[in-house]
Order: C-alpha cells, then structure tokens, then sequence
C-alpha cells in the first residue's frame, strides 16, 4: 500500500513527457507543403472582339508559371510572335489579315507541372476601301545593277512608314540600301552602291492588314523573285567625245562617240537604260514634218535611257564626226559595231552616265534614282533608315550603324551631283 504514490507519479510523468514535444529516440515528424495554385493565362484581344485594328498585337501573359503552347489559326497568313526571356509573355509580330476571324489557344504550366488552357476568337476590321500593290519586276527576269525595285499602289499612301516595314528583302549577296517616295503612290528601294553582279533577289510586301490611309488597307501578301545580271556600266563624256564601259568592274570598251550638238545637247546625269530596239522609229518632237532639219530614221541597234528621247545607238551617217564632234539631236551616236556590240549585252537598269554636258538632267526624265545621293535618298524615306539585306532577309537599320561604303566611282556607282551641269 505504501508504493502506490510512487506508481502514479511515475505514470503523471510520463503523461508530462508525451505533452512536452520532444521527440524519443526511432520516432518521425512528417511536414506537407501545399501543392502550388494552377497558373493564370490572359489573351489579348478578349473573347469575341469585334472589328479589331489589324495593328493590335495578339499578347498572351503567364501569371503562376510559363508558357509551353501558343497555338494561332485562321487569315491568310502564319502569325508569328516571340517570347519574353523567361516564357511570361507571348506577343504576336506584324499586322494581321483584313476581315478575319482569329482563334488563339495558349497553354501555361506551373512550377508542379499542371497546366492551364485558354482560348480566345475574335474578328478584325473590314476596310472601307483596298489598295493593290503593282511590282515593276517580271517573275525570274534579269535586270542591270542600277534597277531599282518599283512599287505602284493605286490609292494614295499616308502611312508611308508603316508601308516601309512591311517591306522584306532576300538577297544572295550582302546589299544596303533605303525605300524613296517619289510621290504618295510610288515607293522604289534603291541600293546604296550597285547591286552586286549576279545578285538573285526575292521581294515580299506584307501589305495584307497595314493601314495605309484612315479606313484604306492592304488585302493581300506581293511576292516577286527576279535577278541582277553582270555588271554594264556607261560613261559617255561629250566634251571628250567618247564612251567608256566598265564590264563587273574593268574597263571593256572605249569608243568613239557623238552627243547632242548645240542646243540639242545631252543631258547629264546617270540615267538607266529602259528599252531598246533594232531598229526605233526616230523623227523630231520639236521639227513638223517636212521642215528643215526633219527627219524620220529606222535607226538599228537602239537603247533608250531617256522618256524624250534620248538613246545609245547606231549611227552609221555620223561615224565621221564620232570621236571628235558633236552632232546628234541629243542622242549617243556609236558606230555600228559598237552599238550592235552593247545592245547585244545591255540588260533593262544597266547605267548610263552623261559628263562633261552644259546642259543638267530633270529629274523623273528616265529612271533617274541615282540623280540622289546616299542622303538624299534617305531623307526619301518615311523611316529614314537604311535597308540591311541578305540571305536571311531584311531588317531597317540607324544608316550610323552601318560600314562605309566600297564602292568606287564610276563602276560602283555614280558620282554625288551626277545631273548637274558642267561649268
């Protein structure tokens, strides 16, 4: 009876024990971290968006995890789109298609692996009016290393800049140059040297959804491949009375020549070669029929670089005074077997420079692009970058941004201030 104290203390103790939290020895405390929330997704435009601008960019944002899926369908067109640095974001590139209906899914995954799926369809504006784009170019034909690439939109263009960056360029070959705006519906891309000799070329204008004037947008994707032959380049001299050219960059030819006598001189500047034909129909614009000084020649081996008229060609009656005179009514007088010679290998964009005249170009008579200089271009563009292109495409660049110039004058390209007169 005496001991029975001493048995409950004991078992009190060990009741103290159990309630202390202390852990005895081959006993576990097990911790349980909750499993991480499902990620969020947004997509931008929402759901069921109508007569949405095709400026707007498709966004898709990860809130909890990151994307793992971004699929885009429906326009004309593949939409492409780039990632933030850490998969938070997905922002679409370039405008989308007039007039269509987009579906966007996107999937996200936290950091357990689990993931979250949204989807948004929406429709964008339909134009009140269209423009069509018009290329110069002909699909696989060969130009000279003056051609520039010509564009003509059959409504006017006040978003100039945004036209611009729709423009891409392949080139085989590494090539600089800039986009010029003659007027609010021609835009030419002009090099800043010659193209390359044997420069194939692919053009693309994603003009489907670029708004070029309030309610005015482009409809459609242009596409055009075509190819810069060797390089043919003319110095005419009128004063020296000859005609050098520069076959990819060495002198090939030095002729004899006659420019415009007097009154009917030849204009300087570096013009490109248009069309030609063997022979032309030739008689004076400024003579009637059957005065003095008339006449009306089929004229053999002709190549015109003027829109009034002016060409390299044959000249068989002048062989006499070629070299040592000037006779023409504004024309290149070459023998005949000079002419037959550069016909042969003339290319349509091939330069031809005129010096030593006392009388200067007018702008826009002939393809004149290369009347400007690099600056001068330039200050043509709306964006007033330069055009960086190659095999992997174009990207508009600072013009600070990139190397000097290698070209040398003339076969390279032409002198600055190439139309002025000569003093």
């Amino acid at each position: 009876m005496k001991r029975w104290p001493a048995i409950v203390l004991a078992v009190t103790g060990l009741l103290a024990a159990g309630c202390s939290g202390e852990t005895t020895a081959g006993s576990t405390t097990t911790t349980t971290t909750p499993p991480p929330p499902p990620a969020k997704v947004a997509i931008s435009p929402a759901a069921n968006g109508q007569a949405v601008a095709t400026e707007t960019p498709i966004k898709i944002t990860a809130d909890g995890g990151k994307i793992t899926d971004v699929q885009v369908t429906g326009g004309d067109t593949k939409v492409d789109g780039k990632y933030d640095a850490d998969n938070k974001t997905w922002t679409s590139s370039g405008t989308l298609n007039v007039s269509k209906t987009y579906t966007v899914s996107a999937t996200v995954t936290n950091p357990a692996g689990k993931t979250t799926t949204a989807s948004s369809t929406f429709t964008t504006v339909t134009p009140n009016a269209i423009v069509h784009t018009h290329i110069f170019e002909g699909e696989n034909v060969t130009y000279g290393v003056g051609m520039p690439i010509m564009l003509t939109f059959d409504k006017p263009v006040q978003n100039k800049a945004a036209v611009e960056q729709a423009m891409s360029l392949t080139t085989s070959q590494p090539v600089v140059g800039a986009w010029a705006w003659a007027d609010d519906t021609h835009l030419n891309f002009r090099p800043r040297d010659y193209w390359p000799a044997n420069t194939k070329v692919s053009f693309a204008a994603h003009m489907n959804g670029v708004q070029v004037s309030p309610g005015v947008y482009g409809s459609a994707e242009l596409t055009q491949t075509f190819s810069i032959g060797d390089s043919l380049v003319v110095v005419a001299s009128t004063s020296g009375h000859r005609m050098q050219v520069f076959k990819n960059g060495n002198l090939q030819y030095d002729w004899a020549i006659s420019t415009g006598r007097p009154g009917h001189d030849t204009p300087n500047g570096t013009y490109l070669t248009i069309d030609k034909g063997n022979p032309v129909e030739m008689k004076p614009s400024d003579i009637a029929p059957g005065g003095p000084g008339y006449y009306d020649l089929k004229v053999p081996w002709s190549v015109r670089f003027t829109w009034s008229g002016d060409y390299l060609h044959d000249a068989y009656w002048s062989v006499g005074q070629q070299g040592s005179e000037d006779v023409s009514h504004g024309c290149v007088n070459m023998s005949p077997e000079a002419a037959q010679t550069y016909y042969e290998e003339e290319l349509p964009g091939d330069p031809v420079t005129i010096i030593g005249s006392p009388l200067a170009g007018t702008p826009g008579d002939g393809w004149t692009d290369w009347f400007d200089s690099w600056q001068t271009l330039l200050g043509k563009s709306a964006t007033h970058q330069a055009v960086q292109a190659g095999p992997q495409g174009s990207t508009l660049v600072a013009p600070t941004s990139i190397a000097a110039s290698t070209g040398t004058t003339p076969s390279g390209h032409p002198a600055d201030n190439n139309a002025a007169a000569a003093s």
